[in-house]
């Protein structure tokens, strides 16, 4: 038994092949939109790529770029041909090609499930390239005068400002690197000396952080060295000071950004796939219901048109038996070769007659 089967007079499929072609139009803007969040993406991460330890992030844009692509494609060539399912004459040159296509529009919308899936499960691989990435950012915060490290300063900077965050994991992390360029320090001072010498790394290391870690919204002004130390200025307790400086690390900071950016394209993305499949499930009924008419010259007769030709079990069941077949014939076409090998191989045998 057919699954989903229609009756189908001509009005119905004129109605069908309008409906899909406008459906299929649609599909193409939606494949643009796919394709610029996937460019959108590419350029948010590209703008911070100094942070991020690979290029594994660079995979979800990359994906939605292509699916974009893709779907434009298919979409726009089965716009044109639910057009030229109108005029019979038009409509025989695709007819075979119909069935590869409709193949391949299946194998599309699995990859589109596929993206819109790693959109949502993206997060961890994000959080593994942010945590290197800016830890690396961190230790070249000084190389202020590094050919190809120069500029990691004013990216760290900017990074703190724009998303109000300190450090990796918080604002701890800057005591433990150094992030004061030699260039700008006194050797000659006991203090620095003091503080090299009591290193086992010879940094110099202190309880201070970037200007950019400062909250605007505290009320006094901002208190960026000896931050934990509490005698060393008026009326203060760090511990209490919730509004000295950002809290939150940038880590955390750019994964909630990037990651619920990725979710809200992950659900964009699952639209236009139950949207594609829509389209896939008409133009199969449109391709039955046209195949099936039983009299050619008489285009006003009833036909019907189906998703499956038997149920899904029956389905199953014959391209299993496909795929065994084929296997078969593999192996019996595998071992003719290797007999015809081994005869090719057999030397004949001379008698001598004495």
């Amino acid at each position: 038994m057919a699954l989903m089967k229609v009756k189908f007079n001509q009005k119905k499929r004129v109605k069908l092949a309008q409906g899909l072609w406008l459906m299929n139009w649609f599909s193409v803007f939606a494949g643009i939109l796919v394709f610029s969040m996937g460019l959108f993406l590419k350029i948010e991460l590209r703008k911070r790529s100094e942070v991020m330890d690979n290029s594994e992030s660079h995979f979800v844009p990359n994906s939605l770029i292509l699916m974009g692509i893709l779907s434009c494609a298919f979409n726009g060539l089965a716009g044109k041909i639910c057009y030229d399912s109108l005029d019979p004459a038009k409509f025989a040159k695709w007819k075979p090609l119909l069935k590869p296509y409709l193949a391949l529009c299946f194998f599309f919308n699995i990859l589109i499930f596929f993206t819109a899936l790693i959109c949502f499960l993206m997060r961890g691989s994000l959080d593994s390239t942010l945590a290197h990435g800016l830890k690396n950012g961190m230790k070249f915060y000084r190389d202020t005068d590094t050919p190809g490290r120069c500029f990691m300063k004013k990216t760290i900077d900017m990074l703190q400002i724009e998303f109000k965050c300190c450090g990796n994991n918080g604002f701890k992390d800057w005591f433990e690197i150094q992030w004061i360029s030699n260039r700008y320090l006194d050797f000659s001072s006991k203090e620095v000396k003091d503080r090299i010498k009591s290193n086992v790394d010879g940094r110099y290391l202190v309880d201070g952080v970037p200007f950019s870690c400062c909250n605007p919204s505290s009320p006094r002004p901002c208190i960026q060295y000896q931050v934990t130390n509490n005698s060393a200025h008026y009326s203060y307790d760090y511990q209490t000071e919730e509004l000295n400086l950002w809290r939150r690390g940038c880590r955390e900071a750019l994964l909630h950004y990037y990651s619920g950016m990725m979710s809200s394209m992950g659900a964009v993305v699952l639209l236009v796939w139950l949207f594609e499949m829509s389209v896939m499930v008409g133009l199969r009924l449109l391709h039955t219901s046209l195949e099936s008419i039983a009299n050619p010259e008489d285009p006003e007769c009833e036909s019907e048109g189906w998703i499956l030709e038997d149920s899904l079990k029956d389905t199953l069941k014959s391209a299993l038996e496909s795929l065994k077949k084929i296997g078969k014939f593999n192996q019996v076409q595998a071992d003719t070769e290797g007999a015809e090998g081994e005869e090719g191989g057999k030397t004949p045998a001379i008698s001598t007659v004495s």
